[in-house]
């Protein structure tokens, strides 16, 4: 037997097919995307360096104030028990706090940088306040004399009526805190002093035994200062962070952004026609998103391009076909005037005739030709019965038969063979391949079509065989190029258009499968046929 001659296309690289269908698949990748996982981590870094600086300002900003609060809870108990319990007091035996004793044991004994003292006596009247008693006065130095009869400066009222309201304020928030103190119950809270400044003040009553002789309250007045210093420290960790979203817009950048300005130049180029496809090797090479969209752009414009050429052959082969009808038309219309007789007449007028069925058969495959690539991009691939299918297009051969007719006989295997596809394109391979094997049979032959379920990657195989001429040995190939015609004489001139072959393979390639053609021999060598054969996979293959 001779040898087949594939039609299948091979990867001129030399490399393993892969599956386009399949996920790119690496290391260190989140949500199956290697860049996602890049762009999360730097974006987290970011923001828990941030999170983590405000907590920890927060917990300094609670810590602070608790401290400060027992502190000085703890300095307001040893002053009020000491003042309580030493005898600075007079009016026995109804006890009282004497003011300028208090006053100067307090001055002797407490008056530390940063804290007020204030006593109370038990009807919340103020006895001592360590601003009035040691040299310590709060507040800024008194700005320069102005000469007399000279208007103030701009913003002095506004400056003293803001003075007034929060000294207001705070007196009131003060008296509001010893009347509770009096009650017994001892306080500790955040307030306004005169200044505007938040102080952390403790408030507590001051016992001679369980008799309540007044109030001490002790301040501190330096935690904006401290909260300040703390709010400073926190810059740093804002700078790093700024630091780290800085470079992560560099980054993408540098890896993201560039790159994809890159290939739109390129596709810009592909565009205007100065490049048939987009070669960019360094991005190519990438082994994240970035470079499986260059090589699917460069894969898709490599395939534009040979498209574009094909169509440009194409119209290249459609009008030189075209062409040679119609100069046949036109020089046998140029004649006809000419004739003289009948007979030249009718020959004329029957060359005419076959001519503009040859144009017409031609126009018919070219157009069917043409729509076949949008008829198998636009339909659904599904499973075909290829066992129903076949049976059904030799069925139809049978009924329309004629007297004289090639005779199409099928031989199908029990198993049911079924093919992923569109079963109006693989119809259309059966119809080609019989018409084309009927085309070549003589008078008496016979077309056997045979379905056949083989150990193969492409199990499904179909072949069509006659009892023609056969095929030379070498157009076992070229058959399936368009337009290719090798008639055996006594065949109707422009009955073929050349392209049948051709489309067989353009859908037999665009459903995963090959074709290829050989000659069929007797025991003695000698030719009796050719056969075609199309192999194709198969799903869900069951007896």
């Amino acid at each position: 037997m001779a040898s087949a001659t594939a039609t299948a296309k091979a990867d001129p690289a030399g490399r393993e097919p892969e599956d386009d269908a399949a996920p790119r698949r690496s290391r260190f990748r989140f949500g199956g995307s290697r860049l996602g996982g890049f762009i999360l981590a730097l974006n987290l870094l970011s923001l828990l360096i941030l999170f983590g600086g405000a907590l920890a300002l927060n917990e300094w900003n609670r810590g602070l104030v608790q401290a400060r609060q027992e502190s000085l809870t703890v300095q307001a108990e040893l002053l009020a028990n000491v003042l309580g319990e030493l005898g600075i007091s007079r009016g026995i035996p109804s006890p009282e706090l004497d003011p300028y004793e208090a006053s100067a044991w307090l001055r002797d004994n407490f008056v530390p940088q940063g804290q007020r003292v204030r006593l109370y006596d038990i009807n919340g009247l103020p006895l001592i306040d360590s601003y009035q008693v040691t040299e310590n006065i709060p507040g800024e130095p008194l700005p320069a004399a102005r000469p007399a009869g000279s208007p103030p400066p701009a913003g002095m009222e506004k400056r003293a009526a803001r003075q007034q309201a929060l000294t207001r304020e705070s007196d009131r928030q003060v008296q509001a805190e010893v009347e509770r103190a009096l009650a017994g119950e001892p306080q500790a809270t955040v307030r306004r002093n005169e200044e505007g400044e938040r102080v952390v003040s403790v408030s507590l009553p001051i016992r001679h035994v369980r008799q309540v002789l007044g109030v001490l309250t002790l301040e501190a007045g330096n935690v904006d200062e401290i909260l300040a210093a703390q709010r400073s420290a926190l810059v740093p960790f804002a700078l790093v962070a700024l630091g780290v979203n800085l470079l992560a817009s560099l980054l993408l950048h540098l890896f993201v952004a560039r790159p994809i300005l890159r290939l739109s130049a390129a596709a810009d180029q592909v565009k205007l026609q100065r490049a048939r496809a987009i070669s960019l090797p360094d991005l190519e090479e990438r082994r994240d998103e970035i470079g499986d969209l260059a090589r699917s752009l460069e894969s898709m414009t490599d395939t534009l391009s040979t498209r574009m050429d094909a169509i440009e052959r194409f119209a290249a082969d459609v009008s030189h076909e075209i062409k040679n009808p119609l100069t046949s038309i036109r020089s046998a219309l140029e004649t006809l005037p000419l004739v003289k007789t009948d007979d030249q007449r009718d020959r004329l007028t029957a060359l005419l005739q076959q001519d503009v069925r040859r144009l017409d058969r031609l126009i018919t495959d070219i157009s069917n030709a043409s729509r076949l690539d949008a008829e198998l991009s636009r339909d659904r691939p599904r499973p075909v019965d290829m066992n129903r299918l076949i049976a059904d297009i030799v069925g139809v051969y049978e009924t329309t038969a004629k007297p004289g007719d090639i005779p199409v006989v099928l031989a199908t295997t029990e198993t049911t063979m079924r093919v992923m596809g569109r079963d109006g394109p693989l119809g259309q391979v059966v119809r080609n391949l019989i018409d084309n094997a009927r085309s070549f049979s003589p008078a008496g032959g016979a077309v056997a079509v045979t379905l056949q379920d083989v150990e193969d990657d492409l199990p499904v195989r179909i072949r069509v065989e006659d009892d023609g001429p056969g095929v030379p040995p070498d157009n076992l190939e070229t058959v399936f190029e368009r337009f290719y015609t090798s008639r055996p004489k006594g065949a109707a001139f422009g009955s073929n258009s050349g392209l049948g072959l051709s489309i067989v393979r353009q859908i037999v390639e665009a459903h995963g499968g090959r074709v290829w053609a050989e000659n069929r021999k007797d025991e003695a060598g000698q030719v009796v046929g050719a056969s075609f054969e199309v192999a194709l996979p198969g799903v869900g293959r069951r007896p």
